[in-house]
């Protein structure tokens, strides 16, 4: 690979990055940084976080827009796929039932997956959608703020 591909592709990640720290999700790095917030109690929103153009261009907005909403998650947090692969790995471990997905979001209660967003729930989509599933999560697992 041509170095000004890996400089733009660095460009990419670290603009995915913070669009998720920007919009208030705390990101992931390692496995015990995913195991001591995942212990938390209370409703988690995790977004699998990547760099894939079409769903990640939408997944990125609709995280950051859909907090804005009567009830949301105690905790927001954020893993990245391809990058921060370990601790991917180990939130996916969290993620009973479903094939790794990126960009993808769940919703955890107390540790637990009470749901997921996919990739292919995303891309495709229009981000308007894509908050619409967030917050009918929100609203069924989620306390007012």
């Amino acid at each position: 690979m041509s170095v000004e591909f890996n400089m733009f592709m660095n460009d990419v990640v670290r603009q995915a990055r913070e669009d998720a720290i920007q919009a208030g999700y705390q990101e992931l790095k390692t496995p015990e940084e995913v195991d001591e917030a995942f212990a938390k109690k209370g409703t988690t929103l995790v977004l699998v976080n990547s760099v894939c153009g079409c769903a990640g261009g939408i997944a990125r907005p609709a995280a950051a827009h859909a907090v804005h909403y009567d009830k949301r998650p105690d905790q927001l947090v954020t893993v990245f796929a391809g990058q921060d692969k370990e601790a991917t790995a180990k939130a996916r471990s969290y993620f009973e039932g479903y094939p790794p997905s990126s960009p993808s979001f769940a919703l955890l209660k107390d540790g637990k997956i009470v749901k997921m967003i996919e990739r292919h729930q995303i891309e495709g989509h229009d981000p308007m959608s894509v908050i619409t599933q967030l917050q009918d999560a929100f609203e069924q697992y989620c306390d007012e703020i």
